[in-house]
């Protein structure tokens, strides 16, 4: 049996997606005519018990549970843990650690990654492009050019830099853009998917176990933006043969895709999902069926597995 440490394992679900399964099963049906639940409809007296619920203490606890993570906002706080300094041959420079931690649910865990004050700079500048009047407020820590290595001078530049990244998180466009997305994430991805591409599929594995929760908590607003990494578990776990990882994985690449039909990875990840579904003595009919109806839908030569599409992305 998989373990449930495995990314991707059937004990392991995204911490949005065990949020919604939680929130898909409690929550009442809303139509264009229904009053949304929520903090700001208190009309729906289904989404808390009365007083005189007969609930069991269990099921009071279960129920708040429910109720916070339904609607108390997430949002994810940076800090600058530490620093370090790096020499090469040719160059010396500060390793700026950032640990990334959400707030408002029950997830806890936190994302650890690295970047020098240049990959800073880089972000500024590419932001400052498409934000420039929503950075007028954001002070970017300049550089200088002594005294970069000196302990005050570090620990100074430690709390700018996570000063700064709270502000940029505050703005909405920002922190939904590709920029601020990339400079936490792609370096580890791209690592992540050479490895898949070099058959180092254990260590992909370690890679995206460590990026891959960052990235989704980034694109809540955009779940299909993680299909790309969740396939490339599923391709992994599978060329290790761990099928019930790897459907796993599948299952929740489906889920963010939300039968987006027209999505470049739909065709493939079924195709991919059938396979596995049949060796696992799963519901492969099922998935059949809707390959089959989008093909028909939507008629297409034979495209790229779903490999052979995951070995391409970050190329670049």
């Amino acid at each position: 049996m998989a373990s449930p440490e495995h990314l991707g394992s059937p004990g392991w679900t995204a911490p949005e997606t065990q949020c919604a399964a939680r929130t898909k099963q409690e929550a009442p049906a809303t139509g264009p005519g229904l009053p949304h639940p929520g903090p700001a409809g208190h009309s729906d007296t289904h989404s808390r018990p009365s007083s005189n619920s007969s609930m069991t203490t269990r099921e009071l606890q279960e129920h708040w549970q429910n109720e916070k993570c339904r609607w108390k906002p997430v949002k994810l706080l940076f800090e600058i843990a530490s620093a370090r300094i790096e020499e090469r041959r040719v160059s010396k420079f500060v390793m700026y650690q950032i640990v990334v931690i959400q707030t408002g649910s029950f997830d806890g865990s936190k994302a650890v990654l690295e970047r020098r004050y240049s990959d800073f700079e880089r972000l500024q500048k590419a932001l400052q492009k498409s934000f420039r009047e929503e950075l007028e407020d954001v002070a970017f820590p300049k550089k200088r050019l002594t005294g970069n290595f000196t302990e005050e001078m570090i620990s100074e530049r430690k709390q700018a830099l996570k000063e700064y990244l709270g502000l940029l998180y505050a703005i909405r466009g920002v922190r939904r853009s590709r920029e601020f997305l990339d400079f936490l994430t792609r370096p580890e991805l791209r690592e992540a998917f050479g490895c898949v591409r070099a058959g180092r599929y254990a260590q992909a594995l370690e890679l995206l176990a460590r990026v891959l929760p960052l990235q989704q908590k980034l694109t809540a607003h955009c779940p299909a933006a993680a299909v790309p990494a969740l396939c490339a578990v599923l391709v992994c776990h599978r060329a290790l043969e761990r099928p019930a990882d790897a459907f796993a994985a599948g299952e929740l690449a489906l889920q963010c895709l939300q039968a987006r039909e027209g999505h470049r990875y739909y065709a493939p990840l079924l195709d991919a999902m059938v396979r596995l579904a049949y060796a696992l003595g799963k519901d492969f009919v099922s998935l059949q069926g809707r390959l089959e109806e989008s093909q028909l839908r939507k008629p297409s030569p034979r495209g790229l597995t779903l490999k052979e599409l995951t070995v391409r992305e970050y190329l670049n």
